[in-house]
Parts: C-alpha cells; sequence; structure tokens
C-alpha cells in the first residue's frame, strides 16, 4: 500500500504542474524518460527532415532538430488551458514538504519576484493575474510530447504547443534520440520563471523555449539573445536535473554525480564569459538600445570623412545580412543611404571606430578595476553615465551563474544507473528503463508520467484525475447532468495516446474534445462527483468498456485501451 507522502508524489508525475516539479525536482528527469519511451518521439527519427543525420556533426543535427521543433509547437502560456487553484490550497497540499517562506523565496507564484533589473512590473501583471485575487494561481501543468501535440486539435492551434518546461524536456528527450547526443551532456534548469537545458556541445548549447543559444549567439546582442539571457542574468537556478540526479536550491540532499555538477558549473561559467573584443563592443551597445544615442560611426566617403548614429546603422541590419559589428561593417555602411550621413562630427558623441581601435590594441581585462578605469575615461562624455555603463558592459560580458550551492550539501547517490544509450531502440531503451526501476525511483516515476495503468497502480492517476482538472468542471457549468452525458458521449472517441494502457486526464480529454471510453468514463466521473461529491463513486475497468457508477446511475463507455480488470473509486 502507497503511503499518503509516496501517493502525493506519484500523482504529482501525473499532472506535473510547475509547482508539483519545484516541490518534487525529480519530476523533471520523470517527464525526459517518459518522452523517451513515447512512441511519437521515435517516429521523429524516419520524419525526411532528419534524413541523414547520421553524417552531421553534433551542432549540426541539434540545429536540425530545433528547425523541426520551431516548425511544429508553439510556445503557450495561457491561463485557460490548464485552469486555475489557489494559494491556500496548494500550501496545504504541501506543507509538509516546505514551509511558507522558504516558498515565498523561491516560487515566482507565491511571492518571488526576481531581479528588479528584470522584473520591474507586478508579477501578477506581468502573468496575467491580475484580473483575479490574490489568492488565484494558475496550475500551469507540463505535458508529455502527446500532450504537446495534441494542441493542435484546439482552436486557435494549427501545430503543437506547450510551456517552457514541456519544451525544456521535449528538447532533451529528442536531443538523445533523434540527435543522438549522450544523456550524460544535457542538463535541464530550471529558474523560479523558467526552465531551459545546457548542452555540452562544443562550446556549449542553451535551449530557450524553441530556439538555441551557442555562446557566440548569447553575447551578439540581438533582441532574441536578450530575451534568452533573461533568466540566467536575473535570477537564481531553482534545479538542476540530470541523468544521475538532481540538486535544488532549497534541499540540503542532492542525488546529482558531484562530478557530472561541478562540470556543469566550469562549462556554464566558461559560456557565460567573454573577453572584450572590439566587435563584443560593439555587441554591447547592440543590446544597451539606449546608449546607441551617445555613438557614432565615421566612414570615410569619396576620400572625406562622414559620420553616421549609431542607431542608424543598427537599424539597417534590419533584414540584412551584413552588421555593423563586425567585418560585414562596409558592405552594411555601403547600403546605406547617403543622406543619412553628415560632413562633421556629431556634438556629444563617442566615436566608435576610436573605441574599438583603443580596445583593439590595449586588450583590457574588465575583471581589473585599473583596467575599468581606463575604459570609463574612454566612455567619458555628457551623453551618458560612464560609470553605469562601465557596470553593464561587465555585466554583458561575464554572468556568474546562480546555481544550487554544492557546499555543505549531502550527495546521495540516486540508484541504478539509467544506463541510456543512444545505440539503443525504443524496445531497448523501455526494457532497460523496466528493469531498474526498483532500484531507481526516478525511474519508478517515469512510468506514472508515461501514463501506462498497465504499469503502474491507478491510485495516482485517479487521484490526479479527481482533484486536479478544473478545466473541465467549469466548462461544464450550465450544462445539466443529462447535457453533460451527452457531451462527453459525441467527444471523439480517440485517445491523444497511441499505446495501449496509456490514458489521458480528464482536462486533456475536455480541451482536445477525444478520448478513449475510458477517458471519457473519468471525465464524466470528475465533472458529476465535483456536482454530487456526497455520492459513492466507482469506475469499472475491462480491456473493452469502461462503467461509471455515480449512485444509482450507471454509464458505461467501450474501450480499446486492453486495461486489466480494475476498478476505480473516490
Amino acid at each position: 500500500m502507497t503511503n499518503q507522502r509516496e501517493l502525493e508524489r506519484r500523482s504529482s508525475a501525473i499532472t506535473l504542474s510547475d509547482m508539483e516539479i519545484f516541490i518534487f525536482p525529480e519530476l523533471m528527469m520523470a517527464l525526459l524518460l517518459a518522452n523517451l519511451m513515447s512512441p511519437r518521439l521515435w517516429l521523429w527519427r524516419d520524419d525526411p527532415w532528419f534524413a541523414g543525420m547520421a553524417r552531421l556533426k553534433p551542432y549540426r543535427r541539434i540545429t536540425r532538430l530545433k528547425q523541426f521543433i520551431m516548425d511544429h509547437y508553439a510556445f503557450n502560456l495561457d491561463l485557460d488551458t490548464w485552469g486555475l487553484t489557489t494559494k491556500d490550497r496548494e500550501k496545504e497540499r504541501f506543507h509538509e514538504f516546505i514551509d511558507d517562506a522558504t516558498l515565498a523565496r523561491s516560487n515566482a507564484l507565491f511571492g518571488y519576484e526576481g531581479d528588479k533589473y528584470y522584473f520591474d512590473i507586478d508579477i501578477r501583471t506581468h502573468f496575467g493575474l491580475d484580473k483575479y485575487t490574490t489568492d488565484t494561481i494558475p496550475y500551469w501543468k507540463t505535458e508529455t510530447i502527446e500532450a504537446m501535440d495534441a494542441f493542435r486539435h484546439k482552436e486557435g492551434y494549427s501545430t503543437g504547443a506547450g510551456e517552457c518546461v514541456s519544451l525544456a524536456a521535449l528538447y532533451a528527450a529528442a536531443l538523445f534520440v533523434v540527435a543522438r547526443i549522450p544523456l550524460r551532456d544535457i542538463f535541464l534548469m530550471a529558474t523560479p520563471l523558467h526552465s531551459q537545458n545546457y548542452v555540452d556541445v562544443d562550446d556549449g548549447i542553451l535551449t530557450n523555449n524553441r530556439r538555441l543559444l551557442t555562446k557566440k549567439m548569447w553575447f551578439n546582442g540581438t533582441a532574441l539573445s536578450a530575451q534568452g539571457r533573461r533568466a540566467l542574468e536575473n535570477e537564481q537556478v531553482t534545479v538542476v536535473a540530470h541523468e544521475t540526479g538532481f540538486v535544488h536550491a532549497i534541499y540540503p540532499e542532492a542525488t546529482i554525480a558531484p562530478d557530472a555538477y561541478a562540470r556543469l558549473g566550469a562549462k556554464l561559467r566558461s559560456f557565460l564569459t567573454t573577453p572584450l573584443t572590439d566587435e563584443i563592443l560593439g555587441n554591447y551597445l547592440r543590446h544597451r538600445r539606449e546608449l546607441q544615442k551617445c555613438f557614432q560611426l565615421r566612414q570615410p566617403i569619396r576620400g572625406v570623412d562622414h559620420y553616421l548614429p549609431l542607431e542608424t546603422a543598427f537599424q539597417y541590419e534590419e533584414g540584412c545580412s551584413f552588421l555593423a559589428t563586425d567585418s560585414t561593417r562596409p558592405n552594411l555602411l555601403a547600403e546605406i543611404e547617403m543622406e543619412e550621413f553628415v560632413p562633421t562630427r556629431i556634438q556629444s558623441r563617442i566615436v566608435l571606430n576610436d573605441l574599438e581601435a583603443f580596445v583593439r590594441q590595449e586588450k583590457l581585462d574588465l575583471m581589473k578595476e585599473s583596467d575599468q578605469r581606463r575604459l570609463k575615461e574612454q566612455f567619458a562624455c555628457d551623453c551618458m553615465n560612464a560609470e553605469w555603463a562601465i557596470e553593464s558592459l561587465i555585466r554583458f560580458c561575464h554572468v556568474e551563474p546562480r546555481l544550487p550551492d554544492p557546499a555543505g550539501r549531502h550527495f546521495i547517490p540516486q540508484g541504478e544507473p539509467l544506463g541510456l544509450t543512444a545505440e539503443m531502440t525504443r524496445d531497448d531503451v523501455i526494457a532497460r528503463l523496466d528493469s531498474i526501476r526498483g532500484g531507481n525511483s526516478v525511474v519508478d516515476l517515469a512510468f506514472y508520467a508515461y501514463r501506462d495503468l498497465n504499469r503502474t497502480e491507478a491510485a495516482p492517476f485517479v487521484k490526479a484525475a479527481l482533484e486536479r482538472s478544473p478545466v473541465s468542471i467549469a466548462g461544464a457549468r450550465g450544462l445539466t447532468d443529462e447535457a453533460v452525458v451527452d457531451r462527453v458521449r459525441c467527444l471523439e472517441s480517440t485517445s491523444i495516446y497511441d499505446d495501449p494502457g496509456r490514458l489521458a486526464q480528464p482536462d486533456e480529454v475536455w480541451n482536445y474534445g477525444r478520448g478513449d471510453g475510458a477517458e471519457k468514463a473519468l471525465l464524466l466521473a470528475n465533472i458529476l462527483h465535483e456536482r454530487h461529491s456526497g455520492v459513492s463513486l466507482a469506475v469499472d475497468i475491462s480491456p473493452e468498456q469502461a462503467t461509471l457508477r455515480l449512485g444509482s446511475g450507471t454509464f458505461a463507455f467501450a474501450s480499446s485501451k486492453g486495461l486489466r480488470p480494475q476498478t476505480w473509486t473516490a
């Protein structure tokens, strides 16, 4: 018999809300492993887009994968998809696992507002929660690949979709299955407001929702890179998950292998640091648009020096393959209309060409105070605060990642090593995971995240379904019981999960308008149980049928899931 704490953890592996993953960080890897077992992901290998992948170097394989994800998935973080809960409800649910003060310091939905440099707006407004009471928070459930794919059945979507944790877990699994990147080189990282992966390939790669950032891109100063920099620049990393285990900012115990964690720290710090060069200086000014008005470019035209406002040069970069900050500058300037230049130096503006020459010749170290002072003299002008500009430049060139501190932590081995290699087939992966689930609790949780009720007990699945499916309940309001039954029966009789034994939760069935009979029976049970909470409820399951018994009412649905005979009760 599963104890209540373990039941809570296993049921969390079913719903996978951001809050649940925060409380149970092992769920990040459990979701990745669930996706590794999915037939949907392994079908990607047969897609013509990935033809010839074996001949490509790792980076090219990863960029090919990136474009596939860009084409097939959208980022989704609305409040309506998975519904709402309340702070008090979640605090009561998890009070045995975390105290209120720690929660408020670490979780965005319970008071955390991050660095004011980034979060200069009220956090509830940022999330669109300002129209609700202050106790209201979203569920924001993380989706498996099947639930992500099923968004195309939802109104307003033409492709799959998912939130940041879903996309990070999908990326990590696809990196292994499709791009053949070893799991040891993939690290999942969560901050209070974002999730992304660090991939130890070449100089490093960060996944950021659907996109990728290389080290060069991290420092190129574009708007897309600025967006990708936000989390690591301004937030504490709450969780790091790896094939060897996890480390969490608020838990003293960690299961990640210390050598793997040390490797991540060293590689990530290298990724986030670059020496100051003339090109990096230009990229910084692209990044800091408010400083561009203080600079100008000098360009000889027919033997006479002319000057161009720097912001004009950056404007011309848009839609052009040339840049103002590298060797293609002459090509860019040749594209700019003559009337944009002036024949005399613009007052109160620094000539970027001269500052670049100074940086090239002096080879400054921004970590040295003496070099900072020398550079500050070059930045001196009436147009800007030179001290602030230099401090900002240092932050641009060097970000110290706020990873959970390994000092003082008690590292405990996670259990049986995963032992997964890129040469394995899907059947090999499932067989390996099934063989070690008794010796690795994360692997065991992966089978709950995988939603296979022929491989797991039903109680966590039913608990999650009847306690955390608010969307179908809200959507059915205004309908009589009879109308609800008719509505459920009329849903398309197709599950979003292709495999026998695997089931969708009630709100997935409702959102996507489709479900197997067993899923329909549980959806109907969720809605009617909320309306008639004092009435006895049971769902009798057989390989070919699911029958809901609610009080004196009986509702039968044909099922093709091949579930072993069982009865679900609430």
